[in-house]
Parts: structure tokens; sequence; C-alpha cells
């Protein structure tokens, strides 16, 4: 790679916790409260049942499979996941809730095999152990020298950036903050008194301001940044006009990439203005199998993000998505007709906002922008 481009690999939904924390070496306590399963080992059972035995002890890769060659044969400048799920075995089940994530501390060398450089946490899960759960969560990925960015012990950690230097020179910007959409209590806004995360009431224009106003407070020449958000529905591939339109001014205000997350499968990409823009990157890792009521949307696919700028300008210059399948809770590449069928789902949602999603080399996917020209030399647009 040249030092005029930067790598980025983005990741969705990393759900480390319940089922999956109960097949790695150091399980927590499973007890669950959910209305009909009360045990974690449960939805092990469930993946069992669709996709055949799982052994226990798993490898602290195991859950990751087939996405960890992949990234180190990429070799990225720079990870982003959101970690959307508690470190902890501290704390107390927070109420009004019907599903709680947590993971043992004991477990992290298992976020560690990805070697993130962010972990976002402005999320509807990090507080679901409350807010010791939220410290110990804190001191653990600290102690395990994973940067993190969208909550914190007060409102001014919370809202700080997560700063990733570049081997190249220059550094990468990780705002990260959630919205009432994803799920996130109003309640767990951080505040000058109080732990908590990021919290933004919805996708405004005033958001937007305040955005534009922290990243000139601390953006440096050369800086690339990233507005990592977590927000929206968790199905379907429909987006609002507001939804839309706050990504543009999250660009216009000066984010090179918008890393959405929050919906449990892919939704629709953009570039604007030669920025990328994921709407909603999907799950990535999580113990979702055998759970039904929602195939048509295929859960199970998952995608890896690879995304290539220029350091200087931040201009997206190439982006390469991997298509993986859950399956035993491990990742593995998915077939040449699920690739199939995801680019022609994402292709007709992302032709709406003047983009394509085309098959790319080693079955990959890519993005181009729908404006051009024909052999005519006329315009041609999606």
């Amino acid at each position: 790679m040249s030092t005029g481009a930067v790598t980025l690999f983005l990741g969705g939904d990393v759900m480390l916790g319940r089922g999956v924390d109960q097949i790695l070496p150091h399980p927590g306590d499973p007890a669950l409260r959910e209305t009909y399963i009360h045990d974690a080992r449960s939805y092990v059972g469930l993946a069992e049942v669709a996709n055949g035995p799982i052994p226990r002890p798993v490898d602290f890769r195991w859950p990751w499979g087939e996405a960890l060659p992949v990234l180190d044969e990429a070799a990225p400048d720079v990870r982003v996941i959101n970690l959307e799920t508690a470190v902890t075995g501290a704390g107390e089940f927070a109420p009004g809730k019907g599903v709680h994530y947590r993971m043992s501390p004991d477990n992290l060398p298992c976020l560690a095999a990805a070697r993130p450089d962010v972990c976002a946490l402005a999320n509807n899960h990090v507080l679901d152990f409350g807010r010791r759960g939220l410290a110990e969560t804190l001191d653990a990925l600290a102690a395990a020298g994973l940067r993190t960015a969208g909550a914190g012990r007060d409102a001014a950690a919370a809202c700080r950036p997560a700063i990733v230097p570049l081997d190249t020179g220059g550094r990468v910007l990780v705002f990260c903050f959630g919205m009432p959409s994803s799920g996130i209590p109003h309640g767990w806004a951080a505040t000058d008194e109080q732990s908590g995360v990021d919290f933004v009431a919805g996708p405004s224009t005033a958001a937007a301001d305040s955005f534009a106003d922290r990243l000139r407070e601390v953006r440096e020449p050369g800086d690339l940044v990233i507005a990592s958000v977590h927000w929206g529905a968790n199905w379907g591939y429909d987006l609002s006009d507001a939804e839309v339109r706050f990504a543009h001014e999250l660009v216009d205000a000066g984010a090179d990439i918008v890393h959405g997350h929050s919906s449990h499968h892919p939704r629709p990409l953009q570039i604007y203005r030669d920025r990328l823009v994921l709407y909603g990157c999907g799950d990535l890792v999580d113990d979702y199998e055998g759970i039904g009521g929602y195939d048509r949307y295929r859960d199970d696919l998952r995608l890896l993000y690879l995304v290539t700028v220029e350091a200087d300008t931040g201009r997206l210059t190439d982006t390469r998505i991997v298509p993986l399948q859950a399956r035993r809770m491990r990742l593995e590449h998915a077939s040449a007709a699920d690739t199939a069928w995801l680019r022609t789902v994402l292709d007709t949602y992302s032709r709406d906002l003047d983009t394509r999603v085309d098959h790319g080399p080693d079955d990959t996917l890519t993005l181009h922008p729908c404006a051009g020209t024909d052999a005519a030399g006329s315009a041609a647009r999606c």
C-alpha cells in the first residue's frame, strides 16, 4: 500500500455475550431474564439444532473463523467495530429491558483476536448491567489495551473521540454516538455527574452542528474522521429522509466515513461527495443462529467492510466487501449463491442513493456511484 492511502476495516455489531460467551474458555453466569429463555446455553443449543454440534470450549479465535485470515491478508491500517456487549461479571440486570448481553472479562482474548483499534460503545447493550457494569467494561477494555469511543465516566469522556495514530503520519479520529431509535434508553445518556453513552436524541441538523463543533476542536491537518452511529430499527432496508439528510450533514461537517450500525442485517450503502456512508453494517458476531421470525432478511450473512481512502483528502478510492456466513457460531465464507442474493438486495436499495453494488474479484462485493457516462458519452444513472 502506498503512503497516500489508508485502508480501514469497519465491522458491524460484535455481540460476544450470552451464547457466544458460553462456548468460550471462561463462560460467565448463564442466567438470563428473557421472556422465553432463562439460560444463555439454550442459544448454543438452538445454533446446534440449526447447523450441527459446537465443540466446548472453543478457541478464542473460533467465533471469528475465516474473517481472521481475510483481515490478515488485507492488513488494514485501522480496525473499528461496534462492541455491543457489556464486559462484566458485576452489576445488576438493567430494568425494563427484554435482552441483556454480557461477556466474562476473562474471555476478552476473543475480542483481542480480531485486533480492533477502536470499540464503539454508544449502543443499547453497553449498560445492560448498569453503571457498575459499564465501569468494569471500561476498565477491562483499557487493561486489554483496547481503545473505546462513545461511552465514559462522564459526558466529556463519552463524547471524546478515540484517536488512532497512523504509521505513515496523521491520525484517524473515531467519534461514536447513539440514538433512541436503536433502543438506547434516554436514562443511559452520560452527564457531567454520571457515566453513560454519548446520546443523541435523533438525526437532526442541530446534532450535526454539534458534531461539527466538536470536530473543529480536535481535528488537525491530515486527520481522517469516522462518525460511528448506532441508530435505526433492527429490521428493514428503508431509510428515512431524516437519516439520509443527517448522514449527508455529517459528511458536510467533515466526516470521511459514516459507520452506521444497529440493524441485524446490512442496510443500503451510499457514496456521497466521494465519502462512504454505511447506513447499517449488520451483525458480525452473535448467537442468533436458529432464531426464527425474520428469515427473509438472511441475518446469517455477515459483511467485512474494507475501505480505502486517500490519506490527505479522505476521498474514497476503493470499497471491498467480503460476505461471510455464521454457522456453529463461527464465520465462514458465504457461498456464491448467497453472495449473489446479497448483492442483488443491497444494489436494489442502494440505487435509490445513486450507488451501485457490484460483484468484485474473489467473491467480494464492491461499490461505485451511478453517475457516469455510457459508450455514447451520455450521462448514465441508476
